[in-house]
């Protein structure tokens, strides 16, 4: 009885504080092999490098709550990359042209997010095809627009965006910052954060309790394609160009951030602080590998192995 109680215990601890004690063996041991690993500009390099899937994460995990999955963010950070940009070289004031591009960008996440949402509630088409085709889509329409060729000559007040430090922190570090406080605060704090939770659950259950569950899937799809978009912006920003060939594997990270941040595939179990984590966690394992000269190849199976262990451990603990 004694050895039950105490074998519970640490799988509680662990599965409370696992993904937490992780990321303090890996800063741990970064900083003895990388001098560089544990300076103040490194975490604020490092900051500013997983900002970009981190915000994604952040909508993904709408997604995943609710028993979904969204493989279309690579592809549409490309796509709302190149339209956004385009914007931009337009003949009119940039006064105009800013605001416009990052409006128009945002638009195309809702529409699309809302378009996938409806995919999936009115046609019953499975997340995982409706968004694989949206994939596609949207990396055509990116080579098809562009022709293949990246869209140059951005002012270069765009680049601030991306660049720029407010109170010595980058800009993109503390959008993701503010993603992730209205993230917490919709989830655990509002209605519609309860509805979600209770969808990814037990969807019909929540149909028979008054909860207009098509309305919600909708919703959190359209919220994953505005911050994919944001992220299309933010990466164009960084890059100071539109790339059609932009968010390749992208859904590797962000769903990796998700799953390591201990939301469940199933539905119903997670927390978007958990997925923060995840996304520290994996941009900091890149971070450390790069310092250390790993072979970016190494480095993607290195998290191919993250994200199936951790899976592994899900399944193992809802058994």
């Amino acid at each position: 009885m004694v050895m039950s109680n105490s074998s519970r215990t640490l799988s509680s601890v662990l599965g409370k504080f696992g993904i937490g004690m992780t990321l303090l063996v890996e800063v741990i041991l970064f900083s003895q092999f990388s001098a560089y690993f544990f300076t103040a500009e490194n975490i604020l390099n490092v900051s500013l490098q997983l900002s970009i899937t981190a915000i994604i994460a952040a909508g993904m995990t709408f997604v995943i709550l609710t028993s979904g999955i969204d493989l279309s963010v690579g592809a549409l950070v490309a796509f709302t990359g190149v339209i956004a940009t385009s914007v931009l070289k337009l003949s009119i004031p940039l006064l105009i042209s800013f605001p416009l591009a990052i409006v128009v960008g945002l638009l195309i996440g809702v529409c699309s997010g809302a378009f996938a949402g409806v995919c999936v509630t009115r046609f019953s088409i499975t997340p995982f095809i409706a968004t694989l085709a949206l994939m596609t889509i949207f990396r055509g329409a990116a080579y098809m627009y562009t022709d293949g060729r990246p869209i140059w000559g951005l002012p270069p007040e765009f680049s601030l965006l991306a660049s720029g430090r407010l109170f010595g922190i980058p800009i993109p570090t503390l959008i993701t910052i503010c993603v992730y406080g209205a993230g917490y605060l919709v989830l655990h704090w509002t209605r519609f954060g309860r509805y979600v939770y209770a969808v990814g659950g037990n969807r019909e259950a929540a149909r028979l309790a008054g909860i207009n569950t098509n309305r919600v899937l909708v919703s959190v799809y359209a919220i994953c394609g505005v911050l994919t978009s944001l992220s299309g912006i933010l990466l164009a920003a960084r890059v100071n160009s539109g790339q059609p060939n932009a968010g390749l594997m992208y859904e590797l990270d962000v769903i990796a951030a998700v799953v390591v941040g201990g939301t469940s595939l199933s539905g119903g179990r997670g927390t978007i602080v958990g997925t923060l984590l995840g996304a520290v966690l994996i941009g900091v394992l890149r971070n450390g590998l790069n310092l250390l000269n790993v072979n970016s190849y190494v480095q993607q199976v290195v998290v191919g192995l993250v994200i199936l262990v951790t899976v592994m451990m899900d399944q193992s603990k809802k058994k």
